[in-house]
């Protein structure tokens, strides 16, 4: 199924809740943003409220959208995503998976890395609230997948009180010393608020996340590789199948 088809977009964010209540905001925002633009939410699981993730999720049921949560059976056996900001000493709290309903569905994979995969098929594009390492590894690793010709796909940071403007210093900063072309730098869109900090608990980071999504243009991402062949000289059909 091409991206042309795939409505549905993968958001990535903490399984915490963050400092800030504009994190929280911003994550309700493109949870209802989603559902009224009819984009289904694929994310890693996680109960309604729970974190970042839980709070995008129950944004989307609640304004009618669909869920569908990827989660790993270790994590499912263990009750669900720890809270990264535990702290030791602390009882580890963790964040509950989405129980199925008519609108909500959770698929259980064997291993993190399949997690990725299943989310990345099933999605046209991915959308990063902030969050933790998890977070920056799964949207480094997409936007490499485009570089390399595995997906097509556009990748949004929603700089939410700035918290992305390191990502786009350290970019930037690998452009000028030859590690990454400068073409390539449109393969994140950071899509940044209002100068005015203060008005970004009520800026509505949904709504432009899902323009930056739809502002994507395809076949612009340059790739010599053929990741459907195989070494016993057959082919797969998914691409994606090679990551």
């Amino acid at each position: 199924m091409s991206s042309e088809q795939i409505r549905a977009v993968a958001v990535y964010c903490g399984s915490s809740i963050g400092k800030h209540t504009a994190y929280a905001k911003a994550a309700h925002s493109v949870g209802v943003a989603l559902a009224k633009n009819d984009r289904p939410l694929i994310y890693g699981g996680g109960g309604p409220g729970h974190g970042l993730m839980g709070t995008v999720a129950q944004a989307v049921v609640e304004a009618g959208g669909e869920v569908t949560g990827v989660t790993p059976f270790a994590m499912v056996a263990a009750g669900g995503e720890e809270d990264k900001t535990t702290v030791p000493g602390e009882t580890k709290r963790r964040v509950e998976l989405q129980a199925d309903s008519s609108n909500t569905q959770t698929i259980i994979v064997n291993s993190m890395h399949e997690r990725k995969v299943e989310m990345a098929k099933r999605a046209c594009g991915f959308v990063a609230l902030p969050g933790g390492f998890g977070t920056f590894e799964e949207f480094f690793e997409v936007t490499t997948w485009t570089q390399i010709g595995i997906h097509d796909k556009p990748v949004v940071l929603l700089n939410v009180l700035n918290y992305y403007e390191p990502i786009r210093t350290m970019i930037q900063s690998a452009i000028k010393e030859g590690f990454i072309q400068s073409l390539s730098d449109r393969l994140i869109t950071i899509v940044d608020g209002p100068e005015d900090l203060a008005q970004h608990e009520i800026y509505n980071w949904g709504s432009a996340a899902v323009r930056a999504i739809e502002s994507w243009r395809e076949g612009e991402a340059r790739s010599n590789y053929d990741w459907t062949k195989r070494i016993d000289g057959t082919r797969v059909q998914e691409s994606l199948a090679a990551s």
